[in-house]
């Protein structure tokens, strides 16, 4: 019996010990491929398809070449639509026109005719004067009529350089092609066309059940550097099926960003393009989720939630440069918003962000951001744990700490740093990951 045991023990040891070598193969292949190390190890996953949304991706040439740099989508009429944008100062042109048309369109519960969604990488248009507005009124108007729908009903987002005139003309000229090939099965091919300096596609779904009918979510995203949202994140598209008004979609996405996007840093800086649209066409044919406090729409917001947090944390996962998938909570704070600064604050930090690219347990810099948020907090009542390990308590390291237990766990490709601040009962998540010399590298020649 004993012998038995060591054999199996053994075993196990050897099937571990594989176990770890293939991750490391992966690990490596990725890298050689220029693929983020904490890329889903699956790829992109099968979206499911939305009754009453096609996709369509091709090449104008806006900035790369010999890969699609557009997506075309449209939305059957009947349609509900919510976003929410960046709040930077220095937004794009793209940015400021799906503002105005949001408010209009959300006028009524749905949208009378068919919505048309235009992306293009490459080339923010942001920070390109009256030209960028002149930009998005050619690409709306020249959507419209492919789409047979109304330029207001046309909504438009740029990714890319800033400061550079956007060259429509190119986005245009494919426009008829796009139109063509619209079909429910492109999403990955629409993920794949909006990315910049993304290392791979991003995209989740969900199902639900509503009122007796199978409710599906499909999302996709492109993000990896100026990743600090100030609403949503920068670019995030979300389809659904659900029957909805514009209202309640609104409130939902705006309520969930909190939460997911917004809980989000790679590097601190808030782009001047960020977008989340969500579109939902009824298809699905339960009975219209007309107010937020229902069991419907609860069901419904947590599927969305789901969706959120998964494209959100692809997003980080894709950080520039990025070796480590960091999670940050904060408990015990005078409320969830100050919990929030504090998080941020750690997960913002330079100097925290380069300690877990390097996997040193540095719990000091750790001290140092709770600090600088300027939030209420007390020496003698942190504590601060790396995963399960109790680094630090009443005001010093804890008696059961070991150097070799923190470097240990620093090597894990996914961290936690958990703080309590024992002051009250806030709480919060957030998501970041380390600081390498891959993102300077990117940073540093990206214009060129």
């Amino acid at each position: 019996m004993v012998k038995s045991k060591a054999k199996l023990k053994h075993k196990i040891s050897k099937l571990k010990t594989k176990i770890r070598g293939l991750k490391a193969e992966l690990n490596t292949r990725k890298a050689d491929t220029g693929i983020s190390p904490l890329a889903p190890a699956l790829g992109f996953p099968t979206l499911p398809e939305i009754n009453g949304v096609t996709y369509a991706a091709g090449a104008a040439g806006v900035k790369y070449q010999e890969r699609d740099d557009v997506m075309l989508a449209r939305i059957e009429a009947g349609s509900a639509v919510a976003g929410v944008f960046t709040r930077s100062a220095t937004r794009s042109g793209s940015v400021l026109d799906c503002q105005v048309k949001l408010a209009a369109l959300q006028k009524t519960n749905t949208v009378a005719d068919a919505l048309g969604v235009v992306v293009n990488s490459g080339n923010s248009n942001a920070f390109t004067g009256k030209a960028g507005d002149t930009s998005v009124e050619f690409i709306s108007s020249s959507a419209a009529k492919v789409l047979k729908t109304r330029p207001e009903n046309v909504l438009t987002s740029s990714t890319g350089v800033i400061g550079e005139l956007l060259p429509h003309d190119k986005i245009i000229s494919i426009l008829d092609d796009l139109n063509v090939n619209l079909s429910p099965t492109n999403g990955a091919a629409a993920a794949r066309a909006i990315m910049t300096t993304d290392t791979f596609a991003k995209g989740a779904g969900r199902s639900v059940e509503i009122d007796g009918k199978t409710i599906l979510i499909s999302g996709f995203a492109k993000g990896s550097g100026m990743i600090a949202p100030d609403m949503a994140t920068m670019l995030v598209y979300i389809f659904t099926d659900a029957a909805v008004t514009s209202s309640v979609l609104q409130q939902i996405i705006s309520s969930e960003n909190r939460r997911t996007f917004n809980a989000i840093t790679v590097d601190s800086d808030t782009s001047t393009s960020d977008t989340l649209l969500a579109f939902a066409t009824g298809a699905a044919g339960n009975t219209q989720i007309i107010g937020v406090d229902g069991v419907d729409s609860q069901k419904f917001a947590s599927a969305l939630h789901d969706v959120m947090r998964d494209l959100a944390h692809l997003v980080v996962k894709d950080g520039e440069g990025a070796t480590k998938f960091i999670e940050v909570e904060v408990t015990g704070a005078v409320s969830d918003d100050s919990a929030h600064t504090v998080a941020l604050a750690i997960a913002n930090s330079p100097l925290v962000k380069t300690a877990a690219a390097g996997e040193d347990p540095n719990w000091g810099r750790v001290v140092m951001a709770i600090g600088k948020s300027g939030e209420p907090a007390d020496r003698d009542k942190i504590s601060i744990n790396f995963g399960n390990i109790l680094v630090a308590e009443k005001g010093w390291v804890s008696p059961s700490y070991t150097e070799d237990a923190g470097s240990t766990y620093m090597k894990n490709r996914n961290l936690k740093i958990s703080v309590g601040l024992g002051m009250g009962d806030g709480t919060a998540q957030v998501w970041t990951c380390d600081l390498t010399h891959g993102y300077i590298k990117i940073n540093a020649d990206y214009r060129s």
